[in-house]
């Protein structure tokens, strides 16, 4: 399964995005494809908190909008939201020690461990942090 993060979700939805029509095209290929694919729950808080932030983009995605972004994603049959599972602690460990992470990486590292937990085989980020992490192919979807 390909699992989705924040910056692409954010590409995807903001048009003055320099990576906009690539994420978009990659997004929707998997929303409509019949493949599984995943959004990380922390993914779906942070796109929120980023598209809406006034500090980041002006004017920033109205909060309807924002939600309005999300609920699409959410109809997409083949999409399963990624949350904290059994095996979540296991890999967050891990991840967390076999990458030598400090401070902000947790959050990365959280992604990484539910990915990890839920089956991904491939995270689809532009995010090179990923690069410490072990265990999950790290694709930027966003490149030639």
């Amino acid at each position: 399964m390909t699992a989705v993060d924040t910056n692409i979700l954010i590409y995807s939805h903001r048009p003055e995005s320099p990576n906009h029509k690539a994420a978009a095209l990659a997004v929707r290929g998997l929303a409509e494809g019949s493949a599984p694919w995943g959004i990380p729950w922390p993914c779906l808080h942070e796109f929120l908190s980023v598209s809406t932030n006034l500090r980041i983009f002006k004017p920033p995605t109205p909060p309807e909008l924002a939600i309005q972004q999300v609920e699409m994603w959410m109809e997409s049959p083949s999409l399963r939201l990624l949350g904290e599972s059994a095996g979540y602690w296991k890999e967050l460990r891990g991840t967390f020690l076999g990458g030598k992470l400090l401070g902000p990486q947790v959050h990365d590292a959280r992604i990484h461990a539910i990915c990890r937990a839920n089956g991904v085989r491939e995270l689809w980020s532009a995010d090179r942090d990923f690069s410490r992490m072990r265990g999950i192919t790290v694709v930027n979807p966003c490149l030639d």
